[in-house]
C-alpha cells in the first residue's frame, strides 16, 4: 500500500523527537538558504554524509544543502517534503530513501510506490529541478562491529534494523529502483565503486556498524558524486 505508515514506537521511542529536532533545524536554516541550489535528501546515510564540508574542498556551481533525517522512511519523506525539499526549491535534488523500509521490514512494494509519488510531487512542483536516485549503499552484516561509535553513536537508535536487510534484497531494491527512474524520466545514479569488498560486502575499514561508511567511505561517495555535481 502506497504512503505505509510505519511506527518507531517499538524500536526506539526517543527516535521521534529527534527527529522532530533535526526537522525543526531545517525549518529554521531554511528560511537563510539560498534557493536553486542543490539538495541531498534521505535517512541517516545522508544525515551523517558531510557533503557540506566535502563541497569546500572543491569549486561546484551550485551549494548542497543536506536534508538528511535519521530513521527516516519514504512515507516520512512525504509527510515533511515541505521541509526537507520544497522549501529550498532546489535546482538539483538527489534522493536516498527507502533503505529503513527495507530494514523496518515494509515491503519494497510500498517503498516504490512512495518513491513515485515523490517524484511526482517533485515534477508537479519543481518542474525544472534535475533528479537523481542514488543507489543504497552496499551493507556488512558479516564482520564483527564492536566498541566506542565515536561521534556516530547518536545517528544509530534504531536497533537490529538489519535483521531483515540482505545485500542480494539491497542489489534487488537497487534494480528495481533503476527500473522505476528510467519509467519516471528520471536519473538513477549508482555511486558505489570503491566501497565493496571482493564478496560485495561495505568494506570493514570503511563502516563503523555494517551500514553507515565512515568520513572515509564517504569521501568516496562524494568522489564519484562529482561529475553529477559540476
Amino acid at each position: 500500500m502506497a504512503n505505509e505508515s510505519i511506527s518507531l514506537t517499538n524500536l526506539a521511542p526517543q527516535i521521534v523527537t529527534l527527529q522532530n529536532d533535526i526537522r525543526d533545524k531545517y525549518a529554521e536554516a531554511n528560511k537563510t538558504i539560498k534557493t536553486g541550489q542543490t539538495v541531498i535528501a534521505g535517512s541517516s546515510t545522508v544525515e551523517i554524509f558531510p557533503i557540506e564540508q566535502l563541497q569546500t574542498n572543491v569549486n561546484l556551481k551550485h551549494v548542497i544543502y543536506n536534508r538528511g533525517v535519521r530513521a527516516t522512511t519514504t512515507s516520512d519523506l512525504l509527510e515533511h517534503i515541505d521541509t526537507l525539499i520544497f522549501d529550498l526549491a532546489p535546482s538539483t535534488l538527489f534522493l536516498q530513501i527507502g533503505a529503513n523500509d527495507l530494514g523496518f521490514g515494509y515491503s519494497e512494494e510500498s517503498m516504490l510506490e512512495n518513491y513515485a509519488t515523490i517524484i511526482a510531487k517533485v515534477h508537479k512542483k519543481l518542474p525544472d529541478t534535475q533528479i537523481y536516485i542514488m543507489a543504497f549503499y552496499p551493507i556488512n552484516t558479516v564482520d564483527e562491529f564492536v566498541g566506542p561509535r565515536r561521534d556516530h553513536e547518536d545517528h544509530h537508535n534504531h536497533p537490529k534494523i538489519a535483521q531483515h536487510r540482505t545485500n542480494e534484497m539491497t542489489t534487488l531494491a537497487n534494480e528495481h529502483l533503476e527500473s522505476l527512474a528510467k519509467k519516471l524520466n528520471v536519473n538513477f545514479i549508482n555511486l558505489n565503486a570503491g566501497l565493496t569488498d571482493e564478496n560485495g560486502n561495505l568494506k570493514k575499514e570503511l563502516t563503523f556498524d555494517g551500514l553507515h561508511p565512515l568520513p572515509a567511505g564517504y569521501e568516496i561517495v562524494f568522489n564519484n558524486m562529482l561529475p553529477y555535481l559540476n
